[in-house]
């Protein structure tokens, strides 16, 4: 009996097959090659680093890195503009305490080594304000000869052809870009870890997460590596890694600073509104990099940014404020420290003559469904889904990935489903719907409503500014991916709009922790239980506040800020 023979049309089917399989694993093979390569590329910018400041002390073994490393921004900014501290010194002292956070945290992606040749040729005449200042950069922000990857492999080796305008501004002022800091993959996470450079971790304890989306940033700073650094904000993304790595961070109104050259996780989404802002150990610092921004360079490079120069009056003013404040948005049930951290922050301002009147938020689940994660994904996540075509891995996100994919008929019937067992759940589902331009021009609709509405309370308050909780302790790292709907503190004020500053104003403490053990959450759902499990076993970890202003009040957001911190720094000399 004669074996059958495989028919033409199959043969041709097979090959087919194996000819996709062979091109898919060249691919596959090429796209792991061009991580490793980043990752040499990183690893030859470190050791750049070491022989760089190796170099410069082998030259000058007389000079006290330690002193300029404690000195504030002011402090040294003054030492660099009279002459008493020459810019190299504080340049080279820098890169080896950034070296040092790098190779502890994985915090920086690459080593600017054009700053050395800047440092050359920065002329003392050209004096800005920043003159001398080693700064640091989010990925995301455009600089020159080196990639914005934003964690994605496509982006590896696409260095871009121009300076962002911040950074161009930075430049003009004599501030020195020296790094780019690590990011999650797409920016979307408040957690740092992509599959190009790996996870970032906590300077302050290695098994939390630094925040993010500017986790590079929060974890150099935090651990002394960069004096001043750069982020962008579109959910707390400035926020998260300054409270969860102790330092401070102002979100500014969405275009008081420029954003051109600086490239978005969502390309083209106006619901949420996203900034760039500053982070640094204390407000001052903050303050001093407004001023040097806030300058013609920035106002014609981008004629887009209104001409609103640093208001000084306002910052430096002593009159007493009139404080709202709240401990819970009734959506995220705070953490036993973050509540703390408001109440002693409300006795501290009251007994130095503050008004502090209670704030009641209203409807936060609501702007969380609708306004930020719908409005975010309004076109049923195409956007942010297109991102991701073509990547080796796409992280945890699997299950927001088939629901992106997902007919609007399929996600009504899985919310419907889910409601009655889960409802945030159901929520989410639903806000994952595809939008048509009507439905769009609705929210836009009622969410400039909403902010109207929102001002009208605060004006009928009386308010200056707003004290509000920050989610914290540091999570533990990994669980931001499992706990997205904690961003409600945050995202609130990128829907609004409103400039927003963050303070550490207390540690998380033992007490805390035995509370902890009764916490339930508002919904007492998985994500409360994963959040009550997140937060624990923090002892010693920083934990902050939100100081909040309205729009285009940066100087009142930074001067409440300074009070703030001043008073913490008081009371903590007094223990």
């Amino acid at each position: 009996m004669r074996a059958a023979v495989p028919s033409v049309p199959a043969v041709l089917c097979g090959s087919a097959g194996l000819l996709l399989l062979l091109l898919r694993w060249r691919r596959w093979r090429g796209l792991w090659r061009k991580v490793k390569e980043a990752r040499e590329r990183q690893e030859r910018g470190l050791e750049q680093m070491d022989k760089a400041v190796r170099a410069f002390r082998q030259q000058h073994p007389s000079v006290n890195m330690v002193s300029i490393l404690s000195l504030s921004l002011p402090e040294l900014s003054k030492k660099i503009q009279d002459g008493s501290l020459p810019p190299e010194h504080v340049f080279y002292a820098y890169v080896g305490k950034a070296l040092q956070i790098a190779r502890e945290t994985n915090c920086i992606t690459e080593y600017m080594q054009e700053s050395e040749t800047q440092l050359q040729h920065t002329k003392p005449r050209e004096k800005g304000l920043l003159y001398g200042v080693p700064v640091s950069i989010k990925d995301s922000i455009n600089c020159q000869g080196h990639d914005s990857t934003l964690g994605f492999v496509k982006y590896i080796d696409k260095p871009v052809a121009e300076d962002s305008v911040l950074v161009q501004v930075l430049k003009r002022q004599g501030a020195i870009p020296f790094v780019k800091t690590n990011v999650p993959q797409s920016l979307i996470s408040y957690d740092c870890n992509n599959l190009i450079f790996g996870q970032t971790c906590n300077p302050l304890l290695y098994t939390r997460t630094p925040g993010g989306s500017s986790g590079g940033e929060g974890a150099l700073i935090g651990g002394g590596g960069s004096i001043l650094g750069f982020g962008t904000d579109l959910g707390g993304s400035l926020r998260f890694p300054a409270a969860f790595c102790g330092i401070c961070a102002l979100k500014p109104t969405g275009n008081r600073l420029s954003k051109k050259g600086v490239v978005s996780g969502i390309f083209g989404q106006k619901s949420v509104t996203a900034a760039v802002g500053p982070m640094a150990k204390d407000v001052e610092s903050l303050a001093l990099c407004m001023r040097a921004l806030l300058c013609e360079d920035m106002f014609n490079l981008d004629s887009t940014v209104p001409p609103l120069p640093f208001n000084e009056e306002v910052y430096s003013s002593t009159q007493p404020l009139r404080i709202g404040y709240y401990e819970t948005d009734f959506f995220t049930m705070p953490s036993p420290a973050m509540r703390r951290a408001v109440r002693e922050t409300k006795q501290l301002l009251e007994e130095a003559g503050h008004t502090l009147v209670p704030f009641e938020l209203t409807n936060v689940d609501y702007s969380t469904f609708n306004f930020c994660i719908g409005g975010m994904f309004a076109d049923g996540g195409v956007s942010f889904l297109k991102k991701f075509e073509g990547e080796l891995e796409k992280g945890s996100l699997g299950i927001f990935f088939w629901l992106a994919k997902s007919p609007n008929w399929l996600k009504t019937l899985l919310s419907w489903i889910t409601k009655p067992f889960v409802p945030r759940l159901s929520n989410v589902i639903r806000s994952l719907r595809a939008n048509t331009v009507e439905e769009l021009w609705s929210l836009h609709h009622e969410i400039e409503e909403s902010c109207h509405q929102f001002i009208a309370q605060w004006k009928k308050l009386n308010l200056d500014v707003m004290l509000c909780p920050m989610l914290g302790p540091a999570l533990r790292i990994g669980y931001p991916a499992k706990l997205s709907v904690a961003v409600s503190y945050t995202m609130l004020y990128n829907s609004l709009d409103f400039p927003v500053g963050v303070v550490p104003v207390t540690l998380a403490t033992d007490e805390d922790e035995k509370e902890l053990k009764n916490y339930q959450g508002y919904f007492r759902d998985w994500w409360d239980r994963t959040l009550a499990t997140a937060f624990s076993s923090a002892e010693g970890m920083p934990v902050a506040v939100q100081c909040v202003a309205l729009p285009w009040q940066e100087e009142l957001c930074l001067r409440f800020m300074k009070e703030v911190e001043t008073l913490v720094m008081k009371k903590n000399m007094i223990v």
